[in-house]
C-alpha cells in the first residue's frame, strides 16, 4: 500500500491550473467532446478499409487487434508515464498538470476525459507509430480499433466517477479504480479492464506466495 500522505478533495469545481485563461481553457474539457472528434474519426478509418475492400474476416480481427493494443497503452501510460514522479521542481510541476491534478481532485467534472490539446498528438502519433508495422490498407480497421479503445477508457473513466450504473461487472470496475484513488494508487492502472493488473498482478487482490 502506497505509505505516502495523499490530499484528495471531493470537490467537483475545476480549480485554477494557469495563470493565464486562455492555457487555462486549453486544460478543462467536457465529456462529450472526444465522442464529436473521434466517432467521426473511427468511422472514417472503417469506411476507407471498406474502400481498401478488406476481407470482413480481417477487418474485424485488426479491429479487435487496436483494441486489445490499446488495453496494454492505456496500462502502460497510466502506470510508467501519467504515475511517474520526477525529482526536479519543474518536473513535478509537469506531473501536476497531466495527473497529479486528477488524484487531487479526482471528481472534477471538466478535468476527467483527456483535452483535445493532448488526445490529438497522441493520436497522431500513435498513427505514425503503427504504419511502422502495418500496411496503408491494414492500418485503417487496426486504428479504428485502437481509437475506438481510447473512445472506451474516456467514457468509462467519466462514468466511474460521476454515473451511477448498476451491474455486478461494473461495481467491480468502479471499485478496482475508486481504491487505485482512495486506496492505494501504486496498484489499479487499467481503468476501462483490469485485465493487465491482473496479468501483471497489480490488482488489488492479495497475492497468494
Amino acid at each position: 500500500m502506497s505509505t505516502k500522505k495523499m490530499y484528495i478533495s471531493n470537490s467537483e469545481d475545476s480549480i485554477k491550473l494557469f495563470d493565464n485563461s486562455f492555457m487555462n481553457s486549453l486544460s478543462k474539457v467536457h465529456w462529450i467532446v472526444p465522442l464529436i472528434i473521434f466517432i467521426p474519426t473511427i468511422s472514417y478509418l472503417i469506411y476507407n478499409g471498406i474502400v481498401a475492400k478488406l476481407p470482413l474476416f480481417l477487418m474485424l480481427g485488426l479491429y479487435a487487434l487496436g483494441i486489445a493494443i490499446w488495453t496494454a497503452v492505456e496500462y502502460s501510460l497510466h502506470r510508467f508515464v501519467f504515475h511517474f514522479h520526477p525529482t526536479s521542481e519543474f518536473g513535478k510541476k509537469i506531473h501536476f498538470i497531466f495527473h497529479g491534478i486528477h488524484h487531487d481532485y479526482p471528481c472534477d467534472r471538466l478535468r476527467l476525459v483527456m483535452p483535445p490539446t493532448v488526445s490529438i498528438p497522441l493520436a497522431i502519433g500513435f498513427f505514425f507509430f503503427f504504419t511502422l508495422f502495418l500496411s496503408a490498407e491494414n492500418i485503417f480497421p487496426f486504428f479504428a480499433g485502437f481509437l475506438t479503445g481510447y473512445l472506451v477508457y474516456d467514457m468509462f473513466h467519466y462514468m466511474i466517477h460521476h454515473v451511477q450504473v448498476k451491474g455486478k461487472l461494473w461495481n467491480a470496475l468502479k471499485s478496482h479504480h475508486l481504491k487505485h484513488h482512495y486506496v492505494d494508487d501504486n496498484r489499479g492502472f487499467g481503468v476501462s479492464s483490469k485485465l493487465w493488473d491482473l496479468i501483471i498482478r497489480t490488482d488489488f487482490k492479495e497475492i497468494k506466495k
